[in-house]
């Protein structure tokens, strides 16, 4: 027998151990992706803290097809990447309750209202300080308009250099959370006199001296005139006199 029969007998075991080895990791690594397949599959993800933004929104953004809807993968991914920036929203905790199941809770920005500046609606929070611009008005936000701005800077306070009118901005708005009032629109004429819009209704304040009578007891007027369309005259409401004048329109 030649040397080089011998050679190529001695190299057949190698080989023929290669290609076992190699059909072992291939059915391993097989395994392991059934494995990760069917025991990670998410099967239930719950959604808290959106008000913005319904569920379905919100586990687009933050699950997506990147996951392929697999708990391990979504897990690792987090652990390299957080959750990214999403707009109108503080931060988002992603919790993994099991294998199949995870809880993403949703802190939004507490946002009190907006003004319009250079084609962009600018977002802020209770103390006036601007948190979010965008090209979309939210319904559920009212937008103030008759206040005018040389310039606006994210993260800081809005440009209001009368500070009893910046003042009465930030009270109204915050009045309007605290009572669950879907206005529309806020506009200040320039006689800083208020005029806001709720659906078919305008309402007239005046200069907002009464504002928390004014608003604490606006909810329940509005719910008398439920549907109809008109002007609400409020200038002169006080709790003692209760001066609320609705004119319908014809």
């Amino acid at each position: 027998m030649s040397k080089e029969t011998q050679k190529t007998l001695s190299e057949q075991p190698r080989i023929k151990k290669g290609w076992i080895i190699t059909g072992v990791l291939f059915a391993l690594l097989l395994a392991c992706g059934i494995v990760i397949m069917t025991q990670f599959n998410i099967e239930t993800i719950q959604v808290t803290g959106n008000v913005h933004y319904t569920d379905e929104e919100i586990i687009d953004l933050v699950v997506g097809e990147h996951s392929g809807q697999n708990s391990l993968i979504l897990y690792l991914r987090y652990k390299l990447q957080p959750v990214e920036e999403i707009p109108f929203v503080e931060k988002v905790d992603v919790e993994f309750i099991s294998n199949h199941v995870i809880t993403i809770t949703v802190y939004e920005k507490a946002l009190a209202g907006c003004v319009e500046f250079m084609n962009e609606y600018m977002y802020f929070d209770k103390d006036g300080v601007v948190l979010e611009s965008s090209t979309q008005k939210m319904s559920d936000i009212p937008c103030i308009t008759g206040i005018k701005f040389d310039t606006m800077v994210m993260h800081e306070p809005l440009p209001i250099e009368d500070k009893d009118f910046f003042q009465t901005v930030l009270t109204l708005t915050q009045l309007l959370q605290k009572y669950e009032l879907a206005i529309d629109d806020i506009r200040f004429t320039s006689q800083n006199e208020i005029i806001m819009y709720y659906k078919d209704i305008k309402i007239l304040l005046g200069d907002g001296s009464n504002i928390e009578e004014q608003i604490s007891e606006l909810g329940n007027i509005l719910q008398s005139i439920e549907g109809k369309k008109g002007t609400l005259y409020m200038k002169d409401y006080t709790i003692e006199k209760g001066d609320v004048i609705f004119r319908e329109n014809d």
